[in-house]
């Protein structure tokens, strides 16, 4: 899983089209319809704290977890920047270790796909599942397997948006469902342009994959819908939103 040295750096302005506020409401949304709005939340694989901001802007403690102390340290400026108060740790999702208990999770953006080994996979969301209070949820999206053969496929895109010029490159390993993505940054300083490069891989998981996985960490499935809809799923769904619930007391102190 990739620690996003180099992406660190233009994350943010390269994600102007993620309306965090919007995607925070749709999981309050999600949250009050099958349990209610955490008070202490988990937001696993943070990044740049986008999430993590939102979310306490609307009340709620927020630890947020990620593998990039490179990501951390702009999130960290973003909170101080927006005036809100979040728990940042730098850690694995395979070894996430709070100090207690949560009463809700997320983990956004497909951040799951970015760990491509099923069992550390599995692993992770066991480790978030021991520390999420029992009956409390823990929503999840993913890229699915269409999106990464359909849409990621061998193709390249270009972007550019504020002062950053990205062409991104993918290679899409039908055997394994598996795409790799090799990332070059062309950064905008005064009259010239800085170069740096980024890859990382992700891999796209069946829904029983998944189902099975959060199955084996103690957690329920309680549904799965299109992305910032209520809508089940389609064969061309391209983000799959996992609502799932603790059932089973694991966490001992």
């Amino acid at each position: 899983m990739s620690e996003y040295s180099n992406f660190a750096e233009v994350y943010d302005r390269l994600m102007t089209d993620v309306d965090y506020k919007a995607r925070t409401e749709y999981l309050c949304r999600l949250f009050k319809k099958y349990d209610r709005q955490p008070t202490l939340l988990l937001d696993l694989a943070c990044g740049t704290g986008g999430f993590s901001n939102e979310f306490a802007k609307i009340g709620a403690e927020v630890i947020g977890v990620d593998i990039s102390e490179e990501m951390l340290s702009y999130a960290r400026e973003n909170s101080e920047k927006c005036g809100q108060s979040v728990l940042y740790l730098c850690q694995p999702a395979e070894e996430l270790d709070l100090y207690g208990t949560v009463d809700g999770a997320v983990c956004c953006l497909d951040s799951l796909n970015h760990i491509t080994d099923y069992e550390r996979l599995c692993k992770a969301i066991e480790r978030v599942a021991l520390f999420l209070e029992k009956d409390r949820l823990f929503i999840f999206d993913v890229n699915t397997v269409y999106k990464h053969k359909q849409v990621l496929g061998n193709n390249i895109f270009v972007v550019d948006s504020e002062g950053v010029y990205c062409v991104w490159q993918n290679f899409f390993d039908d055997n394994c469902n598996t795409t790799q993505i090799d990332l070059d940054f062309f950064v905008k300083e005064g009259k010239h342009y800085t170069r740096s490069c980024e890859s990382f891989c992700e891999r796209a998981y069946t829904l029983e994959e998944l189902e099975n996985a959060v199955s084996a960490a103690g957690l329920q499935t309680v549904a799965v819908f299109d992305d910032m809809t209520e809508n089940p799923v389609s064969d061309t769904t391209e983000r799959a939103v996992f609502i799932t619930r603790k059932i089973k007391e694991t966490y001992n102190g």
